[in-house]
């Protein structure tokens, strides 16, 4: 059990009515959040096995984590130094202050550069640290609306340097990256983000995962990057087998993930 699942456990433990989510009677795993006959933690990646130098914070809007449909408990599935905490706007959390003061991490930002005030850095192709720290990347977990909200009024972030990509060379990036075998692109989409379980605000946004992997691209961990990709495809395909809609996710997903697995363990 990861930072998200004691996330989840903790946020439905206060909570003072049953959170309705759509598809609220298909009965969950209460990992994955999958319908239990769709579940994928036996398939998990094992993070013993993964090599990364990052670390992931995902500060995370009230009644995101209890959402099935979120996608930030597959960066916690895979990388092993993943932090969750829920947003407050008026209440301190001194342990989510401890994360951000620990020396050994170079915490930064995701978010698009052009919310920089004038003199922000921002890093926009390849994230340096100073010698000695490891990146810490702080993920806004939310709708579009509620991750501006927290970047307006959380102060404690304002000190640290930003993380930013532009979306549609990262689509283009992705559709290149993503091959399998026969060279044909691992989601059927197209030059939209390949997150279908919601409908996004903004054309080229993507899903927490889908950003988490471009980050840990341009911090030089491709590997795992493509992993995260791949976990990612699992995941939306899995998850619209039990909604009544027709499945947009890759028929290969579970394949490809496997396949990529075999290759790099």
């Amino acid at each position: 059990m990861h930072a998200v699942h004691q996330l989840h456990q903790y946020r439905k433990s206060i909570s003072t009515t049953t959170y309705k989510a759509r598809g609220q009677r298909v009965i969950r795993c209460p990992l994955c959040q999958l319908a239990k006959q769709f579940c994928i933690c036996g398939i998990s990646p094992d993070k013993a096995q993964v090599q990364s130098t990052a670390g992931f914070l995902l500060l995370m809007y009230d009644t995101e984590v209890l959402k099935p449909s979120n996608t930030g408990k597959l960066i916690a599935d895979l990388i092993p130094d993943t932090f969750a905490f829920l947003w407050s706007r008026t209440q301190e959390n001194l342990e989510l202050l401890d994360v951000l003061n620990d020396d050994k991490w170079f915490p930064l930002v995701v978010f698009p550069q052009e919310y920089a005030d004038d003199g922000r850095k921002v890093f926009t192709n390849k994230v340096i640290c100073p010698d000695g720290k490891r990146p810490l990347f702080v993920m806004l977990d939310g709708s579009w609306r509620e991750a501006k909200k927290m970047f307006r009024k959380s102060p404690y972030l304002t000190k640290f340097p930003l993380v930013s990509f532009d979306a549609k060379t990262a689509v283009e990036a992705v559709s290149g990256h993503c091959q399998n075998e026969n060279n044909g692109q691992l989601s059927p989409v197209g030059l939209d983000s390949r997150y279908t379980v919601r409908k996004t605000e903004l054309e080229h946004q993507f899903s927490t995962a889908e950003v988490a992997a471009r980050v840990l691209d341009m911090h030089g961990e491709a590997t795992n990057a493509h992993l995260l990709d791949l976990w990612f495809d699992v995941f939306n395909f899995q998850y619209q087998k039990s909604v009544c809609q027709r499945n947009k996710g890759n028929v290969n997903a579970i394949e490809n993930y496997q396949l990529y697995l075999d290759k790099i363990y």
